[in-house]
């Protein structure tokens, strides 16, 4: 029977070999929603989800067009940790266990003034029927992503470090 470590080392592998960050990188440029999860401060940090529409920022992490009433940026700004899953949604409909899916750790922050007006457009362009939020009490924000855990199907999965997944300047 195989160790823990070596069946780790073989779903890493298996990951590796079915894209990688090529995979992760497409998840999220393919994907326009995911599941983002925070901290509660109702409940005493206990990880609530919520759906999250999301768009990619000039270095390839998700930008977040959140509401200042809602309860995931409340949290946020008690605890900026927070986890972001993206999964192919037409894969998953007809086999869970076998899609690809990918979940993105790290801290949100809000978007600087500097980087709004690219981070607008990005957001814009993936999300047009946005526009009348940002009149309103929303705000961009942007998870800086630590690592990332890829199951790229059976067998296959591993970590990312959040530095492989960024989009070099340029």
């Amino acid at each position: 029977m195989a160790g823990r470590d070596e069946v780790e080392r073989a779903a890493q592998a298996g990951m590796e070999a079915r894209g990688g960050v090529a995979l992760a990188r497409e998840l999220l440029e393919r994907q326009a929603v995911g599941v983002l999860a925070t901290l509660s401060t109702r409940h005493g940090g206990a990880p609530i989800g919520s759906l999250t529409p999301f768009a990619l920022s000039a270095r390839g992490q998700p930008l977040l067009l959140l509401s200042a009433l809602a309860q995931h940026t409340r949290n946020l700004a008690v605890d900026p940790r927070a986890s972001l899953l993206v999964h192919d949604a037409a894969a998953a409909a007809e086999d869970p266990r076998t899609a690809a899916r990918l979940a993105l750790v790290g801290r949100v922050r809000r978007v600087s003034t500097a980087e709004e007006a690219d981070a607008r457009a990005r957001y814009l362009a993936r999300h047009p029927d946005a526009r009348g939020l940002l009149a309103l009490d929303f705000a961009l924000f942007e998870l800086e992503v630590d690592e990332a855990q890829l199951v790229g199907g059976f067998a296959a999965a591993g970590w990312l470090a959040g530095d492989a997944l960024r989009t070099p300047a340029g």
